[in-house]
């Protein structure tokens, strides 16, 4: 049986701009610091959200945050 490997959100803090939408795609795995910049849950994206942490990445208008398979 094969089983996939879970995914995780990855922030690059040295290129996040603080502009927030990430937090508005996926408040469920995102929150936001007193400075704007995201903070992001310490757990596996669930399946049923990886949709929208995929469309969260995408939207990053500073490239900032990635999808990546967890190796942990």
């Amino acid at each position: 049986m094969r089983t996939s490997t879970p995914t995780r959100l990855k922030l690059d803090p040295i290129g996040c701009r603080a502009h927030g939408l990430c937090e508005e795609l996926l408040p469920e795995l995102i929150s936001l610091d007193e400075w704007g910049y995201p903070m992001l849950a310490d757990r596996p994206v669930p399946p049923e959200l990886l949709a929208h942490a995929r469309r969260a990445a995408a939207a990053c208008p500073a490239l900032a945050l990635r999808l990546r398979q967890d190796t942990t």
